[in-house]
């Protein structure tokens, strides 16, 4: 059995940043890492992605897309909401 880091964030929970340049930003956690230990966090830190040519960017483009945030500059604002069960 492998041990599993236990995060006190997943995916789908509103969150805020609590140091580093992004301070006080705050969003939903779109991904966990956690090899990395790190989250993507919707809206806060937002990179720019060069990509190369291809069928759907024929001349290649530059997307805007967050980037990571270690777990532990992050706090938990509220629990992301409960799943329907049919």
């Amino acid at each position: 059995m492998a041990n599993r880091p236990k995060f006190h964030v997943k995916k789908g929970d509103t969150v805020q940043v609590i140091s580093g340049n992004h301070k006080g930003a705050s969003g939903k956690i779109l991904a966990v890492l956690p090899k990395k230990e790190q989250v993507l966090v919707e809206g806060v830190r937002i990179i720019k992605k060069h990509t190369r040519k291809s069928q759907e960017n024929p001349n290649g483009a530059i997307l805007e897309r967050e980037g990571p945030i270690h777990i532990s500059n992050v706090k938990l604002v509220s629990k992301g909401e409960p799943v329907a069960k049919k």
